[in-house]
């Protein structure tokens, strides 16, 4: 669904990924590891149009996205995340959700938001609350309902269990991992707890320096004593 051929890019002269090669399975969970500074953030920055591609190509379904605007590719069907101001603050939940819908159809929207409301049941309990009174947990599921409303093929997740309890992340995990077990959205994961990340994914990215030093099944890389030690402070 996506593949990506030796990227460079960064931000104006700060240059972050090298010759980065990555492909994202369709209706699979793809994690990208690696220790803090590495790049991972970057890179989905880099296919949602969010940095300053040097060189290379980023596809999605054969199309390349490199010089379409952020708003263009989402479009296309790519939902992109970010660890923080994922929702606005300052609005209701229901205020939320409908500026997430407001390029659909009245009846089309209306539909949508009963099926993303049967998958976050949770939400319903505080469709008038602001946004920003929410735990952070409550918040990550609204940003998931919100982009679910969409209909995307692909959602990038950057660190969506970052400052949560270890209940709640568990909570947000499963239902990440739900949304490609029952809707086929492809996930690509960008999460800070690599081993809960690698025991979910079906294939596995690390990451260090801005460039891939492993690539495969997430089981080889946690077996790999060298790498998954010296960078992801995991015993295997």
């Amino acid at each position: 669904m996506i593949e990506v051929q030796k990227i460079n890019a960064g931000y104006g002269r700060l240059h972050i990924l090298f010759d980065v090669d990555m492909h994202v399975r369709e209706k699979s969970v793809t994690v990208i590891v690696g220790p803090n500074g590495s790049g991972k953030s970057t890179l989905l920055k880099s296919i949602f149009g969010l940095t300053k591609i040097y060189s290379g190509v980023i596809k999605f379904d054969g199309e390349n996205l490199v010089g379409l605007m952020p708003h263009q590719i989402a479009r296309r069907g790519v939902a992109y995340l970010p660890q923080t101001d994922n929702v606005f603050a300052n609005l209701t939940v229901r205020e939320n959700l409908l500026m997430a819908s407001y390029t659909l159809d009245k009846r089309v929207a209306e539909e949508r938001l009963e099926e993303v409301l049967e998958l976050f049941p949770m939400i319903k309990g505080f469709m008038n609350r602001k946004s920003g009174t929410l735990s952070g947990g409550e918040r990550q599921m609204v940003a998931m309902a919100m982009a679910l409303l969409r209909k995307p093929k692909i959602m990038m997740f950057d660190e969506p269990t970052g400052n949560l309890a270890p209940k709640l992340a568990m909570e947000v995990l499963a239902k990440i991992r739900e949304l490609r077990d029952r809707l086929g959205i492809t996930i690509l994961l960008v999460e800070q707890n690599a081993r809960r990340a690698l025991e979910m994914g079906d294939y596995a990215y690390l990451l260090v320096s801005g460039r891939v030093a492993f690539e495969g099944r997430p089981q080889d890389l946690l077996g790999h004593a060298e790498l998954s030690k010296l960078y992801l402070g995991i015993s295997s």
